[in-house]
């Protein structure tokens, strides 16, 4: 059983000029449109509520936040760490257009131009899966990510679907994990696949 037992924040910075020095492919880049539940999710693989902040307004948070993780494998003890990367929520109107262009320039050099990055867990609403906007995340991703990085895909809050919806999801996204924050379920799976990754020893891309 793969566990996340210390998680603590380290720096936030507005683009990838103040990201941190790392010469580790370690990072773990979490990304999704505003209000999808990436904080909740951040917290609830960590273990530490208050790791990330859950914010009542969608699209506030405009830094790129970094936290040390450590996980350890409990079967034989192995311990391991890498670095939580939360992105701030792509696609939210509710901001000022200069404001929107800078930040929008700001992930895409980061996403497109860190070397850093180990995997790139895109993050969608299980309730909407089909959004423009997620699609063309996703194309990004193919497009920039290298042989090095892995892309995930993981939907959220699938404790609003019923079985029959879960079930139709999954067929139309055969290689997307799914969890729910709030019943807790899907964690265990998400935390071994990044564990395994990171590790090496998973071919997923």
């Amino acid at each position: 059983m793969i566990e996340i037992v210390d998680a603590k924040f380290i720096t936030s910075a507005p683009n990838i000029a103040g990201a941190p020095d790392s010469e580790e492919q370690n990072e773990v880049v979490f990304m999704a449109r505003s209000n999808v539940g990436k904080s909740s999710l951040l917290n609830a693989l960590a273990n530490h509520k208050g790791l990330a902040k859950v914010s009542s307004t969608p699209g506030k948070t405009r830094l790129i936040n970094y936290f040390d993780v450590t996980f350890i494998d409990r079967e034989n003890s192995d311990k391991s760490f890498a670095k939580f990367v939360d992105l701030p929520g792509f696609g939210y109107a509710k901001v000022s257009h200069s404001i929107k262009s800078d930040w929008e320039k700001n992930l895409t050099d980061y996403i497109s131009k860190r070397k850093q990055i180990k995997i790139f867990v895109h993050l969608v609403d299980c309730r909407h899966p089909f959004l423009e906007i997620d699609k063309s995340v996703s194309d990004f991703l193919l497009e920039h990510s290298d042989e090095t990085q892995h892309i995930l895909q993981i939907f959220t809050k699938i404790d609003k679907l019923n079985q029959k919806e879960q079930s139709a999801l999954k067929k139309e996204f055969p290689h997307a994990l799914m969890v729910s924050s709030s019943k807790k379920r899907g964690l265990q799976k998400a935390l071994s696949v990044i564990h395994d990754i990171l590790k090496g020893d998973s071919d997923e891309h």
